[in-house]
């Protein structure tokens, strides 16, 4: 099993996330991410990659450049790389526009899906600080572009290297203030700590902002668990350098390796919330409509169950199952497609098995094959919908269709 382990001891942040997985990549694989992310098409951006030297250690320095100037030069804060505000005015982006143009760029949909999703942990946990509607917030135009190069490539290197496993260490913060458009902020600013709720964080002794708003969210969306690291064989270890030099490295490194057997052994686990409702005054339709929506947007599983409500009353429990950190965006949507006036939340711990999708080349032609396995269990089993199409190709029933695929295969291996 492949694990990637990410130590985030001095935070984390876009560019220096973006530069220890880059350092993990072969030099041909560098030099195709670095033509990839400047043929983007985003005006007036410039990605290179150069050598950083931190207390000693050799590292990768990130050089992000719109119009020839770094977001510094500008005048913003590095560590709000998207330049957060609630408010309108000069060359500023919406969330909306943020969206129209990721959708705009030649990316694979795995890597543009991922960019949507990071970018919604950001703009929620500013709508929340600045109790403001989504809609409303706006992203200075520079640091935006800034921002969204760092995120398109984080999630571009994390779906080339392909971990099967993604852990990373409690992160650290530091401590003191930041300034920022709104005034001087508390380390981790508000919006960096909202989205590291869950997460296990702690302050070190450095007293600077260590931990960024599009650090925190990469981490929040990748991260499977956080924890110290695991047993594993390490077979390529990288540097991302930041900006500031402190008495200590200021680096993210990037351990990517094989599980030992262990590890092997013992699945993915993560903490999710279930959410819970009772409604008596919905139609089937509308609650179908309902659980669909849940689906879509990210929802682990939902579903219903038949319940007695007061006076007897026949009426339908709806439940969702969501990762903790969707667990307030997925309660909205709970509020906005349901009639209930009441929520239950509860918390726990979800064991699954590592799951993968690989091709068989079959008699009746090429068939998903999805397979499971962890905690000292493996199990397979081909996709529904090339089940059915076989079953209809040959008029057989779904049972037969899947013992002559499983013939198949066990005769090819």
């Amino acid at each position: 099993m492949k694990i990637l382990y990410l130590d985030c001891g001095m935070g984390a942040a876009g560019d220096m996330l973006t530069a220890a997985l880059y350092e993990l990549l072969s030099e041909e694989k560098k030099k195709e991410f670095l033509e990839m992310i400047n043929s983007l098409g985003i005006p007036g951006i410039n990605v290179c990659a150069g050598k950083s030297k931190k207390c000693g250690i050799t590292g990768t320095y990130m050089k992000v450049t719109v119009d020839g100037y770094e977001e510094e030069d500008y005048g913003h804060e590095h560590s709000h790389e998207a330049g957060y505000h609630h408010h309108s005015g000069h060359s500023h982006s919406s969330v909306s526009d943020i969206e129209k143009l990721l959708k705009s760029l030649n990316l694979s949909e795995k890597v543009r899906e991922d960019a949507i999703k990071v970018y919604g942990i950001i703009a929620e946990a500013e709508s929340i600080v600045h109790d403001t509607d989504i809609s409303q917030i706006h992203f200075h135009e520079v640091g935006t572009k800034d921002a969204v190069i760092d995120i398109l490539s984080v999630c571009y290197l994390i779906n080339e290297i392909g971990p099967d496993r993604i852990i990373t260490s409690p992160v650290c913060t530091g401590s003191g203030t930041v300034s920022c458009a709104h005034g001087i902020l508390p380390v981790p600013a508000p919006a960096t700590a909202l989205i590291l709720k869950d997460v296990p964080v702690y302050q070190g002794d450095i007293s600077s902002e260590l931990c960024t708003p599009t650090g925190a969210a990469l981490l929040k969306h990748f991260t499977g668990r956080f924890a110290m690291m695991p047993q594993m064989s390490v077979a390529g270890i990288g540097y991302g350098m930041g900006k500031k030099d402190f008495e200590r490295a200021n680096c993210v490194r990037a351990f990517l390796g094989e599980a030992f057997a262990a590890e092997n052994e013992a699945g993915p686990d993560e903490q999710v919330s279930v959410l819970s409702c009772n409604v008596d005054d919905m139609t089937g339709e509308e609650i179908g409509f309902a659980v669909e929506r849940f689906l879509e947007e990210g929802a682990h599983e939902a579903f219903t169950v038949p319940v007695n409500m007061k006076k007897s009353r026949p009426g339908t429990m709806i439940e969702l199952i969501c990762a903790k950190s969707d667990t307030y965006r997925m309660m909205q949507l709970m509020f906005r497609y349901t009639t209930t006036i009441g929520i239950r939340q509860f918390d726990y711990k979800r064991y699954i098995l590592d799951r993968s999708v690989i091709d068989k080349e079959t008699g009746e032609g090429m068939v998903r094959i999805k397979e499971s396995e962890g905690y000292g269990t493996k199990r397979s089993k081909p996709e529904y919908e090339d089940l059915a199409r076989i079953a209809r190709k040959k008029d057989m029933s779904l049972r037969e269709a899947k013992m002559l695929v499983e013939k198949d295969i066990t005769s090819e291996d």
